[in-house]
């Protein structure tokens, strides 16, 4: 049987950092149809959907889903593993891949790679992903799960940060789902050294500079022609590198048993 893949992208207009980042442009095109052409890269045969909230600004995402031309699906702003889930069901997907939308230099092969752990492991997991330890540059988030996986974590989950971050409760409860983790087959780590991802001025202006380096050349750059990239260009590194290992674990420390401080870093005021 032919397992339905799904590739739930979420997105929002509102962010308290960087407002409209997935719609700020990057070689005249939206930062989201950037990512949706690294997502439509892949191997696997997969249908990509923007999920977004049902509040007013984030009508141009539904309008952008369109000229991009993906399906979109609009559910709760807060609970977005209500969303996810939602969004697998009208889609009927078997497998749902879970891709922040604030990754736009992906990259595919990663993808791939943990898609190929997953289901060649057929039966094995309920969820896999390369988050547990991280280890490749932050931006490159994959989170795969059955359909049963994330019903289940809809139907027990609880606290907010659960219900907002998706699918904290799975890794929190190693003794109810079957987890995997695909670590970067290099032996490095540069999940706390390199910063892929956008929240940040900076971040934006860092994804810009690769692009306009690479994309002209190579528009299905990997991770490492950034990585080169940024060894021949070391200032383009520095646009963005105080915020590296900056992410959301920061807040959470003291609600989550399987990250340590060691996986993210606390942004001090000056």
């Amino acid at each position: 049987m032919d397992l339905q893949i799904l590739i739930v992208v979420q997105a929002r207009m509102a962010s308290s950092r960087l407002p409209g980042k997935v719609m700020m442009p990057l070689l005249g095109k939206s930062l989201l149809l950037r990512m949706v052409e690294r997502l439509q890269m892949i191997k696997h045969p997969a249908t990509i959907v923007i999920a977004t909230s049902t509040n007013p600004e984030d009508d141009v995402l539904v309008i952008e889903a369109k000229n991009i031309g993906v399906p979109c699906f609009r559910g709760s702003a807060n609970n977005l593993l209500e969303r996810h889930y939602q969004a697998a069901v009208e889609h009927d997907a078997d497998v749902v891949l879970k891709i922040p939308s604030d990754c736009p230099l992906i990259d595919p092969r990663i993808i791939d790679g943990v898609l190929d752990f997953f289901l060649e492991s057929e039966d094995e997991y309920d969820y896999v992903s390369n988050l547990h330890p991280a280890t490749w540059p932050d931006g490159n988030d994959v989170e795969v799960m059955t359909i049963d996986c994330l019903e289940k974590a809809l139907r027990l989950s609880t606290k907010p940060l659960e219900l907002e971050h998706t699918t904290p409760y799975i890794w929190e409860n190693p003794d109810q789902f079957k987890i995997g983790n695909v670590e970067w087959g290099t032996g490095k780590d540069y999940s706390m050294s390199h910063r892929f991802t956008i929240d940040y001025p900076e971040d934006y202006d860092f994804i810009k500079r690769v692009y306009e380096e690479l994309y002209l050349k190579n528009d299905r750059f990997s991770c490492d022609d950034i990585i080169n990239l940024l060894n021949e260009k070391p200032e383009i590194y520095h646009i963005n590198a105080k915020y590296a290992g900056v992410n959301w674990y920061r807040h959470h420390l003291d609600e989550l048993s399987t990250i340590s401080a060691a996986q993210t870093k606390i942004i001090h005021a000056k």
